[in-house]
């Protein structure tokens, strides 16, 4: 019984950004999202210091600029649960939209030994917070197809021109996963059998690029794949760690996979003695630097001290896989 657990949801419960405390009452307390209390909740995560800094922020030179861009600010505000269906966004889903549908960036595209090379995380990531958003049109769907069409043979995508490169890229392959996911959850009933079979074969062969490999062991040697795999961090961008692929997992239903595990059990070794989990590593930077630039903090870096970021996604998840007793959460 870790009973200090307790204790750190309840610091979470009570955390001064309404994006962790409405994570905790959502996924760990299983609040309706529809009650008037989380209503409330997802009010004040609107008209907060953090959400109008990153607005305030967004680069008007490109949309993919890292990470004040319109694309990522989307990505972000997906994230800590903005309310669906502001209209106010449709101005930077546009700019996004009008950036993947150009020629250049089609351009870009290559296929190389039969492989498509495409940075799908790109396409990936406006997919799903088009849907969390509630920002979709008939150009998400495309999207969609684009994800289709560029899946690799072993069930991911890679943007790797080098001709030799065989495997899909873990970075680039999690977040277009995760976008069909939510895709075909969302319109399951709205698209024929046919799509929703092919978004299903989708969906399970790219389930298999990282649940054949534990989610961070190589195949050949079973060690670890990159060593910044294991670390944690958030936000999560498109850097792949255990943390955000357990949450995926989660997302799409396979946590319960056996081959979860031994991701799980590091994370849970990942704990601090007094509760709460560390941010181990960040690719955010200080308005001064050339890319990666925040208008707000997450929390810094520091291997001894909790992150309430990083703590709201591990808590999250445990919960979501019966590993966060039960005894311990909040009653109704």
């Amino acid at each position: 019984m870790r009973s200090y657990r307790f204790d750190i949801l309840q610091q979470l419960r009570t955390s001064k950004e309404p994006s962790i405390r409405y994570q905790i009452l959502r996924f760990i307390d299983g609040k309706d999202p529809h009650r008037s209390e989380m209503q409330f909740v997802q009010d004040e995560i609107k008209r907060s210091d953090r959400i109008q800094k990153l607005l305030a922020d967004v680069d008007i030179v490109h949309p993919y600029s890292k990470w004040q861009g319109a694309h990522w600010v989307l990505s972000l505000l997906a994230e800590l649960h903005y309310p669906k269906g502001d209209e106010d966004l449709f101005s930077l889903r546009n700019e996004v939209y009008k950036w993947l549908f150009s020629e250049k960036h089609l351009k870009s595209i290559k296929t190389i030994e039969g492989k498509v090379r495409r940075c799908a995380s790109q396409e990936g990531n406006a997919i799903y917070y088009s849907q969390v958003l509630g920002l979709m049109d008939e150009r998400t769907d495309e999207l969609i197809d684009r994800l289709l069409a560029f899946q690799w043979g072993d069930g991911g995508w890679n943007c790797d021109k080098n001709p030799k490169a065989y495997n899909s890229s873990y970075h680039e392959s999690l977040i277009p996963f995760r976008a069909l996911i939510r895709y075909l959850h969302d319109k399951q009933s709205q698209i024929s059998t046919s799509r929703k079979t092919t978004i299903e074969n989708a969906i399970y062969n790219a389930k298999e690029v990282f649940l054949k490999r534990e989610l961070y062991l190589s195949l050949d040697r079973g060690t670890i794949i990159n060593p910044n795999f294991i670390l944690l961090h958030f936000p999560y961008y498109w850097r792949y760690n255990i943390m955000f692929a357990l949450k995926v997992m989660h997302e799409g239903g396979f946590i319960s996979d056996p081959r979860c595990d031994k991701a799980l059990d590091l994370l849970e070794l990942k704990e601090l003695p007094s509760g709460g989990f560390p941010a181990e590593k960040r690719y955010y930077y200080s308005r001064t630097a050339k890319s990666g630039r925040t208008a707000v903090n997450w929390g810094g870096v520091n291997k001894y001290k909790m992150n309430e970021w990083v703590s709201s996604e591990a808590y999250y998840i445990l919960s979501g896989c019966g590993r966060l007793n039960k005894q311990e959460k909040a009653k109704d």
